[in-house]
C-alpha cells in the first residue's frame, strides 16, 4: 500500500472523546472527524452499535451519512450495520480502509455483500488480538469449572448436601487442545501452559506457537480430540468452520471431555453438543458464543445442568475501547507510511 501524507478518518460508531484524542495524539497526521451527536449513545462499555432505541431525525441521518461518505478511512462499520457499510461503499469512491470494532468483523463485511471491485479497493481490518487476554481467561475459567466439578458443587450447595469426598481433575495433569491458534488461541495456549497443562493446538500453517507442545494439522482433528481432556474452540465463523465441531467430532472425543467456546458459535453444532452432553461424552461446556444470539429462551442449553452460558460477554473490558483506539491509530500510521496493516480481513473466507 502506497504512502500518504495524511488521512481523513471518520468515527462511524460511538467513541468517547478521550479515545478520539488518544488516536490524534498517537497519529497526528490523521484528520479524525467525529460528531457524538450523530452516533448512537453507548449503553455500556464497548457497545459499538449503540442504543437501538435512539433514532436520528431525517436531518441528522443526512448529516451522519454525509460525514461517513467524506471518509478515506472509517473507525467502525456505521452503526455496525452491514447495509450501512454497503451504502457508503457505493456512495464514497474515496473510501480505502475500514476497521471493524469486532474481532470477527469479517462476518459483517461478508454480510454487506460487496462486489469484487469494492473488496479490491478497500482494505478491511479487525480488532483481532485486542480481546485475546479476556477471552483466554474465560477459557481457563471454563476448563477449571469443568475440571473442578462446578455444576456438581453448585447442585450440592443448593441442596445443602455434604457429599462424600470426590476427586477433582488437576489442570497440570490435563492435555488441552486449542482449536485455532490465532491471537485468541495463542493467548489461551500461553495461559494453560503456565498452569502446567500439556497444550496441543490445531494449525494450518505448521508454524510453531509459544506454549504449544504439539501442533495438530486440522485434518487430524478427529484423531486428536480422542486423546485430550479439554477442548478450547477459538475459531472464527466461516463457511469452512461451520459445524466443524459436530456429531462426528463428538463421537470421537474422550468421554467426559471439557469444552470451552470463545470463537464463533457457528463452529459448534449445538444439537450434536446437546446429544454429547446427555450421554456424557462432553462432561461440561462453558459457552460464550452461540449459533443464534441472543440464545433463544427455549434453547435446552439454558437449563442443562452441565452447561455454563455466558451472553457473549467474556471479551468485554472497560479498557476495550482504549485498546481498539490504539489499534486504529497504529494501523493509521501503517497506512499513511505505506506499511502492511495488522489483522486484515481475508475477503475470500471473511475472517
Amino acid at each position: 500500500m502506497s504512502a500518504h501524507k495524511s488521512l481523513r478518518a471518520v468515527v462511524a460508531v460511538p467513541l468517547a472523546e478521550e479515545h478520539c484524542r488518544l488516536i490524534e495524539r498517537l497519529e497526528p497526521r490523521l484528520e479524525l472527524v467525529r460528531d457524538a451527536a450523530l452516533t448512537r449513545p453507548m449503553r455500556g462499555p464497548a457497545d459499538w452499535s449503540g442504543d437501538p432505541a435512539h433514532v436520528r431525525t431525517d436531518a441528522e441521518q443526512r448529516a451522519f451519512e454525509a460525514m461517513i461518505d467524506s471518509a478515506e478511512a472509517l473507525f467502525g462499520i456505521p452503526d455496525v450495520e452491514p447495509a450501512a457499510l454497503s451504502r457508503t461503499v457505493t456512495a464514497n469512491p474515496g473510501l480505502r480502509w475500514v476497521m471493524t470494532t469486532a474481532a470477527g468483523g469479517g462476518g459483517q463485511v461478508k454480510a454487506a455483500a460487496l462486489d469484487d471491485t469494492a473488496l479490491e479497493r478497500i482494505v478491511f481490518t479487525t480488532s483481532a488480538g485486542v480481546h485475546g487476554g479476556p477471552l483466554a481467561e474465560f477459557a481457563v475459567f471454563g476448563v477449571l469449572a469443568g475440571a473442578k466439578g462446578l455444576a456438581r458443587l453448585r447442585a450440592d450447595q443448593d441442596a445443602r448436601v455434604w457429599s462424600d469426598r470426590w476427586e477433582m481433575r488437576q489442570i497440570d495433569e490435563m492435555t488441552v487442545l486449542v482449536v485455532g491458534l490465532g491471537g485468541i488461541g495463542a493467548e489461551c495456549a500461553r495461559r494453560f501452559q503456565a498452569l502446567g497443562a500439556e497444550v496441543w493446538g490445531t494449525t494450518r500453517s505448521g508454524a510453531p506457537v509459544e506454549g504449544v507442545d504439539r501442533l495438530v494439522p486440522l485434518e487430524d482433528l478427529a484423531e486428536a480430540v480422542g486423546q485430550v481432556d479439554a477442548i478450547v474452540v477459538t475459531l472464527p465463523g466461516t463457511d469452512q468452520t461451520h459445524h466443524l465441531i459436530g456429531a462426528d467430532m463428538f463421537a470421537a472425543v474422550r468421554p467426559g471431555v471439557v469444552l470451552a467456546s470463545v470463537g464463533r458459535g457457528s463452529v459448534i453444532d449445538e444439537n450434536a453438543l446437546l446429544a454429547a452432553l446427555d450421554d456424557g461424552r462432553v462432561g461440561f461446556a462453558a459457552l460464550d458464543v452461540f449459533e443464534v444470539e441472543p440464545l433463544p429462551v427455549d434453547s435446552p442449553l439454558w437449563g442443562h445442568p452441565r452447561v455454563l452460558v455466558s451472553p457473549h460477554t467474556a471479551a468485554l473490558s472497560s479498557r476495550e475501547e482504549e485498546r481498539i483506539a490504539r489499534r486504529f491509530a497504529e494501523n493509521a500510521t501503517r497506512l499513511i507510511d505505506g506499511q502492511p496493516l495488522r489483522a486484515i480481513v481475508d475477503t475470500v473466507e471473511f475472517y
